[in-house]
């Protein structure tokens, strides 16, 4: 079993494939990662050899950050707009929608469930 990265590839999956597994690595970057490293993208996972292996993991480190850098990196990016008090640090602060969308209708995945409108009882008016 390849592992690359602190990840785990799937076995039966070819590589261009099994390399979007690992956090910031999506397909563009699966190709030109196996263009440097000189391996077939329809090979499987499972017919690398030790040696391919660690082409692709060279390549990798010397792209740049994936997984546990490249998380940080991005929380620490939050968690700096949330410090500053910036409007897009509100809405992380807040989990609405960021970029702009509208919220008076939709953004139900960022906002949850909807809140039920309760209603009130009416008080009985006194007779005399």
């Amino acid at each position: 079993m390849a592992r690359i990265a602190g990840v785990d590839l799937p076995r039966q999956k070819h590589i261009n494939i099994a390399l979007t597994y690992i956090y910031g690595i999506g397909h563009p970057r699966a190709g030109s990662i196996l263009d440097q490293a000189n391996v077939d993208p329809m090979k499987k996972v499972q017919d690398l050899s030790e040696e391919e292996v660690n082409r692709i993991r060279t390549v990798i480190e010397s792209q740049g950050m994936v997984e546990g850098d490249l998380r940080k990196e991005v929380s620490m990016n939050i968690k700096r707009l949330i410090e500053i008090g910036s409007y897009r640090g509100f809405r992380h602060r807040r989990n609405l929608p960021v970029r702009g969308q509208r919220t008076h209708t939709n953004a139900r995945t960022r906002k949850g469930p909807r809140k039920g409108t309760v209603a009130q009882k009416k008080k009985a008016t006194a007779k005399t």
